[in-house]
């Protein structure tokens, strides 16, 4: 994907590569290993469904519930951050539960977001994106250090040794 966010047709192996193995960012927490295998492949299928669209700037809705989850069991959120969490809830799970015949219930969905909050959650998933924008760029380093050293390690290897005292 470019800077600006939308996909580049030069790119499109690389940015599905990443599809599957960009990082899932979630708030640090004795909890966090808790996430529920469903939401981890719903991650992945977001994340395709964005890069189809062509969009790269902000983080999946389900990657944003993922992010928020382990942290509602540390301690309970504020009402901003609650009708967050549940708009997300409701995006993410309604379809899911729909499938199964089954339906939010009334007294917790959360349909529509008021400005304010919308502007908090697209915050949230900005800086999530960047968290794994990061982490790529991080482990892409790693790798080509990784592989300058093994490089330089077979070519000393390599060489004889010609003046063994």
């Amino acid at each position: 994907m470019s800077k600006e966010g939308k996909l580049n047709t030069g790119d499109w192996v690389e940015d599905m590569v990443e599809v599957f193995t960009a990082p899932l960012i979630v708030y640090p927490s004795g909890w966090q290993d808790t996430l529920p295998d469903w939401i981890k492949s719903e991650v992945t299928l977001q994340r395709v469904v964005r890069l189809m669209k062509g969009d790269d700037g902000l983080a999946t809705d389900v990657e944003a519930l993922a992010y928020m989850y382990p942290r509602t069991l540390e301690a309970p959120l504020d009402h901003d951050w609650t009708q967050i969490y549940m708009y997300l809830a409701t995006k993410v799970m309604g379809s899911r539960l729909r499938g199964k015949g089954t339906e939010i219930p009334a007294d917790i969905k959360v349909e529509r977001l008021e400005p304010y909050l919308e502007s908090k959650l697209i915050e949230l998933k900005r800086w999530i994106r960047e968290r794994q924008r990061k982490a790529i760029a991080e482990r892409q380093r790693a790798d080509s250090r990784q592989e300058r050293e093994e490089i330089t390690a077979k070519r000393k290897a390599a060489q004889p040794a010609l003046f063994d005292f």
